[in-house]
């Protein structure tokens, strides 16, 4: 049998395509061939002479395929299709997705029932990978891929036992020194090279420029809410619900600290600096350069624009410090944190307190003085855009864009104070200040306006819903009957976000307005509370005028919390039993009456 070996990826924020490539990565250990293509790069009509197929996919919103799947899912999807068409093709799915999602794992479910529908053989069990999970998604990650390997192994009779201190890694890349150039020009330009298209991307992607930048809480509360405002171009186009997808760039002082780091104890000559030009080349044709990388650019912009300095490595970081460590006291550790029975030691020591990967490099000097061009490329992982739910109407706010956000900071179990890469960014980013970003549809999809609407949106979570709220206003859609909005923080005086707006809404009769300030009183009091509190109200929109329920923010403990004050309010003012309020709450969800949009 030809050992041909197509990796299929559908990727909204790039973690299913890391994956899809560690496949390929580890394929090639066993001379395993077959490119790794996003799913709509790929012509979805030659999917019935592949032999083996993975698929690696994400699930995005409500239970939606990521942007770069949709073509090839409609496809799949046709009812004429033949129930034999991919009779010879043995396949495997591997899903990433986050449990507090009502549609966890969606996709990855029904890609796995219509493949099977259409003839396709499945090699081993669905993968359903979990971000809540302490490890995050490695924790179904590596074991399905070991399970892969075994399978893989069998179906084309071939050895792929592999012992990792025994198998020299291999980088994807060839990359080589240049020239040299000052850093002066590159600060306000973006990683890609220009290019003029009609749509904004992630490979297109807008500049916004910073107008203000706006801290929202008292200046003693604990917690720093920034609403940032971008002046933006008037074709980059965005409604109600939708995302603006933003990249970060790394601190000039993690950079200095990056290069400190790689340079400690390097032999003579073989420094690397900022000012050093590169050029990265394929090695294989089966793994193309992305297009960020496309060009000759500073081992500066590397650094500043591309590496996430802050990520916490996985397990292969481990293996390839390994190989290149001369010390054995850090290979014995390094390589025991790249096998299946060292994870709970790595668990222990790299993601429990958060350690990132400059941390891990400053404890292992031996290793990190013999990273190559190359393996740099291995061991750091990109940056990844952020998505920030649009506070702007942009009806109202026209050539705007608002953004409301938390600035993440907090301290690890090592009592190092860590921040969040973007949310740093960002709130360190003064007006005139340019960022790069583009329009990704949101999860949350309103309906016709006049429509009842019951939001809840405590802190942050907001933020969709003044977007959805100012542009019925700036519509003459906005009505107190229509509008509702269960707003919650810590306190009246500290952290009620947009307060002015709302109180002004309400006196005009525009908006019907509940909030709950939790530590104000004795008893705390949360959204959930008052949902119960105003059952009737409740109920009668949604039984008697078919009402919507938007529920935005923090993925812990809120989302359940107000299901199950639903769920009172349908047993309380419906009269239904236990088993009838759970169907009607389901049936909310699959009619797409009950939205939930929350991050952890």
């Amino acid at each position: 049998m030809e050992r041909r070996f197509l990796t299929l990826y559908g990727s909204q924020t790039g973690n299913a395509q890391d994956f899809a490539e560690r496949i390929w990565r580890e394929g090639k250990r066993f001379n395993l061939n077959g490119p790794v293509i996003c799913m709509d790069d790929y012509s979805v009509q030659n999917l019935i002479y592949e032999p083996f197929v993975i698929f690696v996919c994400s699930t995005t919103g409500q239970g939606e395929e990521p942007d770069n799947m949709k073509q090839f899912w409609r496809f799949l999807l046709r009812k004429n299709l033949p129930h034999n068409s991919l009779q010879n093709m043995k396949f495997a799915v591997l899903g990433l997705g986050d449990s507090s999602y009502v549609k966890f794992n969606f996709v990855a479910k029904r890609l796995t029932r219509r493949l099977c529908d259409l003839g396709g053989t499945q090699l081993i069990d669905l993968g359903l990978a979990d971000e809540q999970h302490d490890l995050g998604a490695d924790a179904v990650v590596d074991p399905w891929i070991e399970k892969l390997w075994a399978a893989v192994g069998k179906l084309y009779n071939i050895t792929t036992n592999v012992d990792v201190e025994s198998t020299v890694p291999r980088a994807r890349w060839h990359v080589e020194k240049i020239g040299s150039r000052n850093t002066e020009n590159s600060e306000n330009s973006y990683i890609l090279p220009e290019r003029s298209k009609k749509k904004y991307s992630q490979t297109n992607p807008s500049v916004l420029h910073v107008m203000s930048n706006t801290r929202v809480t008292h200046k003693d509360h604990y917690q720093d809410v920034r609403l940032i405002e971008f002046r933006i171009p008037r074709d980059l186009v965005y409604q109600p619900g939708d995302v603006l997808m933003l990249v970060p760039q790394n601190s000039c002082e993690k950079v200095d600290e990056l290069f400190k780091v790689l340079n400690n104890g390097r032999a003579a000559g073989q420094e690397l600096h900022k000012t050093d030009l590169i050029k990265v080349s394929a090695k294989d044709t089966d793994m193309p350069v992305p297009e960020a990388l496309s060009e000759p650019l500073l081992l500066w912009d590397c650094a500043r624009k591309y590496w996430d300095l802050n990520a916490i490595p996985r397990r292969y970081t481990f293996t390839i410090l390994g190989h290149l460590t001369t010390s054995e006291l850090e290979k014995e550790k390094l390589f025991e944190f790249s096998k299946a029975e060292g994870q709970e030691e790595l668990y222990n020591y790299c993601n429990r307190p958060r350690r990132n990967i400059l941390e891990v490099l400053q404890d292992f000097p031996h290793a990190t003085r013999n990273i190559t061009l190359e393996f740099l490329f291995e061991i750091f992982v990109p940056i990844r855009a952020r998505a920030f739910s649009i506070a702007s109407s942009p009806t109202l706010h026209r050539d705007e864009i608002h953004v409301l956000l938390a600035v993440i900071q907090y301290k690890t179990k090592l009592q190092k104070l860590r921040f969040g890469l973007c949310s740093r960014f960002l709130a360190e980013s003064q007006p005139g200040v340019k960022v790069f970003g583009w329009i990704r549809k949101g999860s949350f999809k309103f309906p016709p306006p006049g429509t009842p609407v019951i939001m809840i949106g405590p802190g942050t979570g907001v933020a969709p819903f003044r977007s959805y709220i100012n542009e019925m206003v700036a519509i003459g859609k906005a009505s107190s009957d229509n509008l509702i909005l269960f707003f919650g923080c810590r306190y009246k005086d500290a952290d009620f976000h947009h307060a002015h707006e709302w109180l002004k809404l309400q006196n005009e009769n525009k908006l019907t307005l509940f909030t709950a300030f939790s530590r104000d009183q004795e008893n705390k009091v949360y959204v959930q509370h008052l949902i119960v509190e105003n059952g009737l109200l409740v109920w009668e929109l949604l039984s008697k005028r078919n009402a919507f329920i938007f529920i935005a923010g923090s993925s812990k403990n809120m989302p359940q919390g107000v299901r199950d004050a639903f769920y009172k309010v349908a047993q309380v003012h419906g009269g239904l039993d236990d088993v009838s309020a759970e169907k009607y709450l389901q049936g909310l969800e699959r009619s797409g009456k009950y939205q939930t949009e929350t991050w952890s």
